[in-house]
């Protein structure tokens, strides 16, 4: 599976000071960026960041975050509303703010997540009535996208909005005040919110249910109006990969509404799977999850085939794996490095995937009689460079021819 919807081809015109063309010269091209978002939760960076770690599992932390650079251009953030304002009016946000901007100087995306869910919703809204709880939750959203302006623009506004008012397994304020809402009129609130705190913000809705009751849901908000710029699909698979089957279905379910689809949360164990009779994944509580051999290899395999199917999809733009290493969620083997650090399987052959097919390293070219060079490339951002001179240009959807002054 070759990609070809993300590869564009491209004519670019090298022109002298006096705009005439640069025939014959050897130039080089390479691309800087890419617009596409190869993704993880990256949690490990606010600790990090801000000093929390020392010695040994400060080195640790770094030697995980080197390998997400190498392989991500963009991470998300955790804002769970009862770690990030374990108390109230006490929220983490400088710490949070140092750990995005350090993402901003290496030229990481980041995301967000979340800005409402009904899991790890803070204890201290039970006390409060529906419209206090309500007034928390906006004012909260209002605070978060206004604060990190600049520094994150895209987030996960509602997370799990399907099961969100029928959530039972312990009282908390957002199921309360989607149960008196509804979803859709919940999800177009805090949408509304984001909206008018950050007109230029990319908001997205995000869930792990795939079944008509999300495509469902979506076709509801869209309706009402919601301006939805992203829907954000989980893709977690510890019970076994989906398939190119499966998941094509899914694409093309989702991909009915013409809106860019994120898969926001990707997991493949390299262990043994989780059992199929297993309906909550939470509910799967293991003190031990080893990673093997056997379980890396067909962890690389698997994840090397869901990427090429997603990445295929004209829709698709951002895969973000969860997490970059092992033991985290659930205790489960399902990063793309094992817990000391060291890289699996799946890493090195996304790494290959990603850097080497879907990334123009330096190529060597020499221009025509009218200055012209020719190449394909994914959207994103290039260099050329021409007798030690450096131009830029942006390569995008629309965009096949480009002129070069030097």
């Amino acid at each position: 599976m070759k990609a070809q919807t993300k590869f564009l081809k491209t004519c670019c015109k090298l022109l002298n000071p006096d705009q005439t063309p640069m025939a014959r010269r050897e130039v080089v091209v390479r691309q800087l960026s890419h617009k596409f978002l190869f993704g993880t939760a990256l949690f490990d960076l606010v600790p990090f960041v801000n000093g929390e770690y020392t010695g040994s599992a400060r080195e640790l932390s770094w030697l995980r975050i080197e390998k997400a650079l190498e392989l991500c251009n963009a991470i998300t953030l955790p804002f769970y509303w009862a770690g990030f304002e374990l108390r109230r009016g006490e929220p983490r946000t400088s710490q949070l703010q140092n750990a995005a901007r350090w993402a901003g100087e290496h030229n990481l995306r980041v995301k967000g997540h979340p800005l409402c869910w009904h899991t790890l919703a803070p204890e201290w809204l039970l006390p409060l009535s529906n419209t206090e709880i309500l007034q928390a939750q906006t004012s909260r959203i209002q605070r978060e996208v206004s604060d990190f302006r600049g520094l994150i623009d895209m987030w996960d506004v509602v997370n799990e909005a399907v099961i969100m008012p029928v959530f039972d397994r312990y009282d908390n304020g957002p199921t309360r005040i989607c149960k008196e809402l509804g979803r859709i009129k919940t999800i177009q609130t805090m949408f509304e919110t984001a909206r008018a705190e950050n007109p230029s913000a990319f908001l997205l809705i995000n869930d792990f249910d795939t079944s008509a009751a999300y495509d469902i849901l979506i076709e509801g908000c869209l309706a009402a109006g919601v301006k939805i710029d992203a829907i954000g699909i989980q893709s977690h698979m510890h019970q076994g990969w989906w398939g190119i089957e499966k998941t094509q279905e899914i694409l093309e379910r989702f991909g009915r509404f013409k809106i860019p689809l994120h898969f926001t949360e990707t997991t493949l164990v390299s262990g043994h799977l989780m059992p199929p009779e297993i309906i909550d994944l939470n509910d799967y509580q293991v003190t031990e999850w080893p990673t093997t051999i056997e379980g890396e290899e067909r962890q690389a395999r698997e994840a090397i085939a869901h990427y090429q199917t997603l990445f295929s999809h004209p829709l698709v733009q951002s895969i973000t794996w969860w997490d970059i290493y092992d033991g985290c969620w659930l205790n489960a083997p399902s990063g793309l490095l094992r817990a000391d650090g060291s890289s699996k399987p799946a890493y090195e052959e996304l790494l290959k995937l990603v850097k080497g097919e879907w990334w123009l390293k330096e190529v060597t070219m020499l221009t025509d009689d009218d200055g012209w060079i020719r190449f394909s490339g994914c959207a994103g951002e290039y260099e050329v460079i021409c007798s030690d001179q450096r131009k830029t240009f942006t390569l995008d959807e629309g965009v096949s021819k480009v002129e070069i002054n030097y």
